[in-house]
């Protein structure tokens, strides 16, 4: 894929979001498939040192787009202001993380320009693009015409760049007019801290959609109750309210790391899967033999999870008494 590929660089109190390198890796393969230019837009008001970062970091440049309009995130800002990146310096296709900056401003970035958004895009071969549909169950392949091609990118489907380069970064204007940018910055609010917390959990009991409602989880706590640990949920579990958002392990939960995972009912979206891939010790138990979450798993259980969950409850809970 020639010309110049753009990765969207977000930030956090002035620092790159370690998400953002997944997408630059993108744009370094990208690149080098296609003789290309791996370029990265950082924006804000004083992006410069931010931008700086990133070349140090997988950009051969960094376009530093300043602007005081940019003070606060808004996605008719930041749309605006890549939409003058893309044409001015010719960019062909433009990467963002699959976050909710990426969900907010690439669908206006694409049709500004009268194309479609590739969303969840979790691979490239050549020009065609696969994305994950139906939670992940069903990948489908598209082929783009036109420019640009504006995507985002699953978090985990690419690993983040690691390597040290030497790049330039080079200021940007975009010359916004404030007053034509519709969304106004209020504030930020930040969700109260609940009773858990799964990033700094040893080991997690996580169940999945089949358990088949809130009422069900009570085999899910007394596991993890047995075990010492917490409980976890994908994301179906709490958008059906069957347990609090602050429970959800994956994309757009808790990224978890625990010595020990076990994920029952639970079939394994690349979503979920992300999240919690980089545990020390992986137990899947999921009727279906089929089910991904066993690509991933050191052990799997092909079983009804109302049968192996109680079985594994109870061993414990004897081994414990044993001492």
């Amino acid at each position: 894929m020639a010309g110049k590929i753009l990765a969207v660089i977000e930030t956090e109190d002035g620092r790159v979001r370690e998400s953002s390198y997944e997408v630059v890796e993108l744009a370094r393969r990208l690149a080098a498939a296609g003789e290309g230019t791996v370029c990265a837009a950082v924006l804000g008001t004083d992006p410069a040192a931010a931008a700086g970062e990133v070349v140090r970091r997988g950009a051969e440049v960094a376009y530093a787009v300043g602007d005081l309009a940019l003070a606060s995130y808004t996605a008719d800002g930041y749309a605006a202001a890549l939409k003058a990146l893309v044409k001015e310096r010719e960019i062909g296709t433009v990467l963002f993380s699959h976050s909710p900056v990426g969900w907010d401003v690439a669908p206006k970035l694409a049709a500004a320009h009268g194309m479609p958004a590739l969303m969840e895009v979790i691979g490239v071969d050549g020009a065609v693009w696969t994305r994950g549909v139906f939670n992940g169950k069903l990948h489908m392949k598209m082929q783009m015409e036109g420019s640009p091609v504006v995507a985002t990118v699953q978090k985990g489907a690419y690993p983040a760049f690691e390597g040290e380069t030497t790049g330039e970064v080079e200021p940007f204007a975009p010359g916004l007019d404030a007053g034509a940018i519709r969304q106004k910055f209020v504030e930020v609010r930040s969700a109260p801290k609940g009773k858990i917390d799964l990033a700094a959990a040893d080991i997690i009991v996580s169940g999945g959609r089949s358990l088949g409602g809130a009422d069900k989880f009570d085999i899910i706590r007394d596991l993890a109750d047995a075990l010492g640990g917490q409980v976890g949920a994908s994301r179906p579990v709490t958008d059906s309210g069957w347990l609090p958002h602050e429970h959800q392990v994956g994309s757009s939960g808790v990224t978890v790391k625990p010595k020990l995972y076990i994920a029952a009912g639970i079939s394994g979206a690349i979503q979920h899967v992300v999240g919690m891939k980089q545990s020390g010790y992986i137990i899947a138990i999921n009727r279906d033999k089929e089910a991904p979450i066993f690509e991933v798993a050191h052990v799997g259980v092909v079983g009804d999870l109302f049968e192996v969950v109680p079985a594994l409850t109870k061993a414990v809970q004897e081994a414990r008494a044993k001492g």
